[in-house]
């Protein structure tokens, strides 16, 4: 299993975010986390409230510039922010200008206040998962032609000239665990698929999803890589690393808890379900000790 991780862009309710601080913050935790992890992974949201919180994109292409080691992605952006048509050509000048080092996280978008106090239309779910459907079809297809032209029933592109052309062509992950129509998607077009930690059957289930629709649509489900997002409370104690965590352990999507060895456990199972990397977040986002302690004693057991 690799491991990525994921900072905060801001307030997440985890971490108490000192505006003034952030960027000294960040610059410690990327410095930390460059050394193991293989990959940085910037959530995109715009603001829930009146929080401090940073762009995704603008924020991913400063940490491009300033650590050129790790893999850059987005977990994931939203297709109802931005023009598929657009986001293609950003994406396509970063794979360049970071010598290959993009992957894709894409999504449908959720948070309806965002959207209304940004101006942003707010279709249904069932449009959001269309949209967005469509949405990879346009940045795969100005990936990979030259000029490209698009006529779907959202989005249209005529004789497009996305050059410089990605080389490598970025992997493309949908984030979403939706069963009729997101996992659908997932084995119609992604190349990756990155889902919320769950209970292990849960994910399990989940998994079973997406092979069915793999089967009926003709894909490999081998073909797609399973990525999942996890929130750790480690500690050298089992017993405060579960006292950090408090409603984490009975959330929706519960916590990775525990001291090293029982979150090697929890990762292991994980694993053996055909998961093979972990996008992980951490609330000591100042103090650093918990990421630190994983990058000692749990990434290296997974080498």
């Amino acid at each position: 299993m690799e491991f990525g991780y994921n900072p905060p862009t801001g307030v997440r309710g985890l971490e108490n975010i000192r505006p003034r601080e952030y960027i000294s913050d960040l610059h410690r935790a990327l410095d930390v986390a460059s050394q193991s992890f293989g990959s940085l992974w910037i959530s995109d949201h715009i603001n829930y409230a009146d929080e401090f919180r940073m762009e995704c994109w603008t924020l991913l292409s400063w940490i491009a510039a300033r650590y050129p080691g790790p893999k850059l992605s987005t977990i994931v952006m939203s297709n109802t922010f931005r023009s598929p048509a657009l986001l293609a050509k950003m994406g396509a000048s970063l794979q360049h200008l970071s010598s290959g080092r993009f992957i894709l996280g894409y999504g449908g978008g959720w948070h309806e206040g965002e959207h209304r106090a940004f101006g942003y239309d707010y279709p249904s779910p069932r449009t959001r998962i269309d949209m967005m459907e469509e949405g990879v079809q346009v940045i795969k297809k100005l990936w990979t032609k030259s000029p490209a032209s698009f006529d779907g029933k959202f989005y249209n592109v005529e004789g497009a000239h996305c050059e410089p052309l990605p080389d490598p062509v970025p992997p493309i992950m949908i984030g979403g665990a939706g069963e009729k129509r997101t996992l659908k998607v997932v084995a119609r077009h992604a190349d990756w698929w990155n889902d919320l930690s769950r209970p292990l059957d849960q994910s399990r289930h989940k998994l079973e999803v997406l092979k069915q629709h793999c089967e009926t649509e003709g894909r490999d489900y081998g073909s797609i890589r399973k990525t999942f997002t996890a929130r750790f409370f480690i500690d050298r104690s089992d017993t405060k690393a579960r006292e950090q965590a408090g409603e984490w352990l009975t959330a929706e999507q519960p916590a990775i808890v525990g001291d090293p060895a029982s979150v090697r456990d929890q990762l292991a199972q994980l694993a053996e379900l055909g998961f093979d990397l972990c996008i992980a977040v951490f609330p000591q986002f100042q103090e650093l000790a918990d990421m630190r302690l994983f990058a000692d004693e749990v990434i290296p057991e997974f080498a």
